[in-house]
């Protein structure tokens, strides 16, 4: 009988080591996720049948229908947009810029802003879209 009982409590599974790594594994993917930044305004982005998922970038400009420009969750001039842009690409060399430009806003203000971003040295910027349906 105690020969029976003693193979029983052999048999068990100790699960410490497995909750262990399935915790460090957690902690990792916590910590090397990369939040979506937000410019810190709604804006009514047009739709376009031809948008494309963009995977990330690191600076984003909104403009509002009013004219306003928004960075970092901050209203900015458009004097300051170079400024600005300069910033962020020093941290983040590799970064792309994504204008969210609002339907109801002028296409002089996109231009002027797209020409401080490129004065910053950034070329790879982006118009942000809703993916829309044809028709």
């Amino acid at each position: 009988m105690r020969r029976l009982r003693r193979e029983t409590e052999e048999q068990q599974v100790d699960l410490t080591p497995m909750l262990d790594v399935v915790f460090i594994m957690l902690i990792f993917f916590i910590v090397t996720t990369s939040f979506v930044k937000e410019t810190g305004i709604d804006i009514n982005r047009p739709s376009a049948v031809t948008a494309e998922k963009q995977s990330q970038g690191n600076i984003l400009i909104a403009i509002k229908s009013n004219g306003d420009i928004w960075m970092d969750k901050r209203q900015i001039d458009i004097r300051s947009v170079r400024a600005h842009v300069q910033n962020f690409k020093a941290k983040y060399p590799q970064s792309s810029v994504i204008i969210q430009s609002d339907t109801d806003s002028k296409t002089g203000i996109l231009v002027r802003v797209m020409d401080q971003i490129r004065l910053a040295g950034v070329e790879n910027i982006s118009i942000a879209a809703s993916i829309g349906k044809n028709g």
